[in-house]
C-alpha cells in the first residue's frame, strides 16, 4: 500500500522538497536528513538571539527568526526565515524547519522535518515525524516515535499491518491538520491533510484526509461525604 506524498503535504512549502524525491511513502524521507544536511548544510545565523540561547556551529537560522532566552539548538539544523524558537525550545540532531513557524516552550525535536507556516508551540515531542503545511500541535501533543517493545514500527491500517523498516518513526502529520490537546500519536501515525483529534486522544493507524477523531468519555458524578 503507498501513502502519496502529494495526498499529504505541500511540497511547494518546504525549501528542501528535494529530499523526497523518488520517495513512494512519505516516512521513507526520515532516514534521509541527517546525509543531506551533512552535504548541504552550511551554517550561518541571520537571526535574532534574546538573552542567551544556545545556539552550535552545525546551524542554519534565517533572516527574522528570533531566538528566545534559554533555547537551545544543537545541530545540525536548518531553520528558516521568520521564525519564533521560544526559550526553552530544546532542537537536537537533524531537524529542518520552513519559514514562519512556531516552536515553542519545552518542546523537543529530533530527525524531523517542519513545513511552513507549522506551529508546535507549547509542551510536544516531535520525533523523526513531519509536521505538515500550517499545521497545529496543541499544548502537550506527543508524537511518540519508538515502539515499547523496540521492534520495527509498522503502520496498523484496515487491511493489515504495513512494515516500514525503521526502528523509529512517529507520524506524519498532513497540511492544516489539527492536533488537539494532551493527544498522543502512536509510532507509525498518519493523519490526512485538513483532519482534526480530539485532546485527550491516543491515536494509532491512518486518519483519513478531513476527518474527524472525536474522543468521547463518560464521567460519573457522586456526592462527597464528610
Amino acid at each position: 500500500m503507498i501513502f502519496p506524498i502529494s495526498d499529504y503535504l505541500d511540497l511547494t512549502q518546504t525549501a528542501h522538497a528535494s529530499l523526497f524525491d523518488g520517495l513512494e511513502n512519505p516516512w521513507l524521507v526520515l532516514p534521509l536528513i541527517s546525509p543531506y544536511l551533512k552535504t548541504n548544510l552550511q551554517p550561518l545565523n541571520e537571526g535574532k538571539a534574546l538573552g542567551q540561547p544556545y545556539i552550535s556551529d552545525q546551524v542554519y537560522i534565517g533572516q527574522g527568526t528570533v531566538i528566545g532566552n534559554g533555547a537551545t539548538i544543537n545541530g545540525p539544523a536548518w531553520i528558516g526565515s521568520n521564525c519564533e524558537i521560544r526559550s526553552g525550545c530544546y532542537i537536537r540532531e537533524n531537524v529542518i524547519v520552513g519559514d514562519n513557524v512556531v516552536l515553542g516552550n519545552s518542546c523537543e525535536f529530533k530527525n524531523c522535518i517542519i513545513f511552513n507556516g507549522a506551529q508546535i508551540p507549547h509542551f510536544s515531542y516531535v520525533g523523526d515525524s513531519i509536521v505538515g503545511y500550517r499545521a497545529h500541535l496543541a499544548a502537550g501533543v506527543i508524537l511518540s516515535n519508538m515502539r515499547l517493545d523496540q521492534k520495527p514500527v509498522c503502520i496498523s491500517t484496515p487491511d493489515g499491518s504495513i512494515e516500514t523498516g525503521l526502528r523509529k518513526f512517529g507520524a506524519v502529520v498532513g497540511d492544516h491538520a489539527e492536533i488537539g490537546c494532551n493527544s498522543v500519536l502512536s509510532p507509525g501515525s498518519i493523519i490526512g491533510r485538513c483532519s482534526l483529534i480530539y485532546p485527550g486522544t491516543q491515536w494509532r493507524g491512518v486518519l483519513a484526509a478531513n476527518s474527524i477523531a472525536r474522543l468521547r468519555q463518560q464521567i460519573d458524578i457522586i456526592h462527597r461525604r464528610g
